[in-house]
């Protein structure tokens, strides 16, 4: 007889894994996820702005750069 307090295993092509990790496993997915979209919008804002100031146009650039390299380390 299995003990309650065991934690439920979950057969993947891997191995076993434990529903505990299975658990953070998802909440980093779901962290990336949100993290991903929240750069989206930071980016779609950064290219709606028009402006012919060029200190502003260079501000606007150098972030746009930025959150694109995130993006990209982001997957």
């Amino acid at each position: 007889m299995a003990i309650a307090s065991e934690q439920a295993a979950v057969r993947t092509d891997s191995g076993y894994v434990s529903e505990e990790q299975r658990r953070l496993a998802e909440q980093e997915r779901a962290q990336r996820e949100r993290r991903k979209q929240s750069l989206n919008l930071q980016r779609e804002s950064i290219l709606s702005q028009r402006t012919s100031n060029p200190g502003r146009r260079s501000a606007l650039e150098a972030a746009l750069k930025e959150i694109e390299a995130q993006l990209a380390t982001l997957g």
